[in-house]
């Protein structure tokens, strides 16, 4: 597994779609809430690596 920076595209309700910074034109992921940060927000930068995000603002 690798290391891979997203950033929160949108925020709706229980879930955000997030899109991988190394591929801005690439289909957006969509993710469970509860897998995130509380604190994001839209545009915030996410590092997912080993299956957790952590918020990188």
């Amino acid at each position: 597994m690798g290391t891979y920076e997203y950033v929160v595209a949108q925020i709706d309700g229980d879930y955000a779609q997030l899109q991988r910074v190394d591929e801005p034109s690439g289909e957006l992921k969509l993710v469970a809430r509860a897998l995130l940060p509380e604190d994001i927000m839209e545009g915030s930068h996410l590092k997912y690596e080993c299956l957790q995000y952590e918020l990188l603002d």
